[in-house]
């Protein structure tokens, strides 16, 4: 077996285990917190059970996934909904925080729609 073939292997290997491993410490704090807390989303309050329980996810305040104390205060039940929106907006906060060194700016809009609106509304007259 060659060198670069036997690397992939153990890269394989590596990441098979590490995926493993994280479902089962999601399975572990998910079943923990579905024990403790209603089965209700935090944030916009729907209820769920059934087969729809699976949409009701696991959030971690402070967005470590290792960090899961066994009274679930890190944690909080969301909508997989809620749940997009709460990491969304974590991004937005770190791409635009205040803090930004001096000269760092947030990323430049690609599309300018309305930047020559004026002339079409010209050309319409």
């Amino acid at each position: 077996m060659k060198k670069n073939q036997m690397d992939q292997e153990k890269m394989n290997e590596i990441v098979t285990e590490a995926r493993r491993n994280r479902k089962q410490r999601e399975q572990g704090y998910r079943e923990k917190a579905l024990k403790l807390f209603p089965w209700v989303c935090g944030r916009c309050s729907r209820e769920f059970e059934g087969k729809k329980l699976r949409e009701l996810t696991v959030h971690h305040r402070d967005h470590n996934h290792d960090n899961n104390p066994p009274d679930g205060s890190n944690w909080e039940l969301l909508c997989i909904y809620c749940h997009d929106n709460e990491h969304s907006r974590y991004l937005d906060q770190e791409w635009y925080d205040t803090d930004a060194p001096e000269g760092v700016q947030g990323p430049a809009a690609i599309d300018s729609p309305f930047a020559n609106l004026k002339d079409l509304l010209k050309n319409k007259k």
